[in-house]
């Protein structure tokens, strides 16, 4: 079970070009995004072990949260599917259906039944209380936070570094919920750095990981310590969650033609614009970097126009 979603397709890939030769930088590309067409990049990090511990548990269903165009939902829908167990979608929006958009479509495709709350209850996702009435509603279910963003989801996360074979001084990846930043960070080799590149305006990332990294751990000291080796990139989000601008789909299409790399503009663009920018700036000279390509090719679209 362990193989529902072959990571061996997530290869190391080298770039090249004259720009990277002249300040002697060795770049590799994490290439997440290959592991599967729907469960890609990060998302079968952050299920692997939660789908393993509903199996072991001998629950029959998985339950998990997010928004109307939720990566995760479809992802988690479609690992569920394969695991052959069944998948809940809360969903925020009472206003919407199975049929506002492809992303819920397709949830419900791969067999995902939906059920649509309000904004206000929605926030309630990580209330003990409410989660409780959930195993009330649902039972035999197993419960997996908005993201995967859990112990297990982290642990899962750890085995991006564990697979790359050879050494690095820097890595650099996107930060949405903090569970793969905080998964690298806790399988970081020593002397290398983690870079985080925060998809969201004025996100306390450092707040954020601590307390996911403390529910693991439970030794501040240990915690601040391994912070210590992250640097955080929170002004490289290019106006927020979703916003691009015209450099950046630019930056993107060059980036394709140049090194043959698909990048979206939510997340993978704007880490590999902030490498590139350092690069320019003298700040990773004579140094070997991984960039994780996290997958979520969302707004592609935009680079036909």
């Amino acid at each position: 079970m362990e193989q529902l979603f072959d990571t061996e397709k997530s290869s190391l890939q080298e770039l090249s070009s004259d720009f990277l030769l002249a300040h002697n930088v060795r770049l590799f590309v994490k290439r997440d995004d290959l592991i599967d067409t729907t469960v890609s990049g990060n998302k079968w990090r952050k299920l692997k072990f939660n789908v393993l511990q509903a199996l072991d548990k001998k629950c029959d269903t998985i339950l998990t949260f997010g928004g109307a165009y939720s990566n995760h939902l479809v992802a988690t829908a479609a690992a569920c599917k394969k695991a052959g167990i069944n998948s809940i979608g809360i969903v925020r929006g009472d206003e919407l259906d199975e049929n506002s958009n492809d992303t819920l479509k397709k949830c419900v495709e791969f067999g995902m039944q939906l059920k649509f709350v309000s904004r206000t209850e929605y926030q309630l996702k990580s209330d003990d209380l409410y989660l409780k009435d959930l195993h009330l509603e649902y039972p035999s279910t197993y419960i997996v936070p908005e993201g995967g963003s859990n112990f297990y989801g982290m642990i899962g996360c750890q085995e991006i570094v564990k697979e790359i074979k050879l050494p690095f001084e820097h890595i650099f990846v996107a930060q949405g919920t903090s569970t793969t930043s905080c998964g690298i960070l806790l399988a970081l080799p020593k002397n290398s750095k983690l870079h985080v590149v925060p998809a969201l305006k004025n996100y306390d990332s450092q707040s954020e990981m601590k307390k996911l990294i403390n529910y693991s751990l439970f030794d501040e000291e240990l915690t601040d310590e391994l912070l210590e080796n992250v640097e955080f990139h929170t002004d490289a989000h290019f106006g927020g969650y979703g916003k691009y601008t015209d450099e950046l789909i630019a930056f993107i299409k060059s980036s394709k033609e140049t090194y043959d790399i698909p990048l979206d503009y939510v997340y993978t663009g704007k880490v590999f614009y902030q490498i590139i920018k350092m690069i320019k700036a003298n700040k990773l000279n004579n140094s070997t970097i991984v960039f994780v390509h996290t997958g979520g090719l969302q707004g592609n679209q935009l680079l036909s126009k």
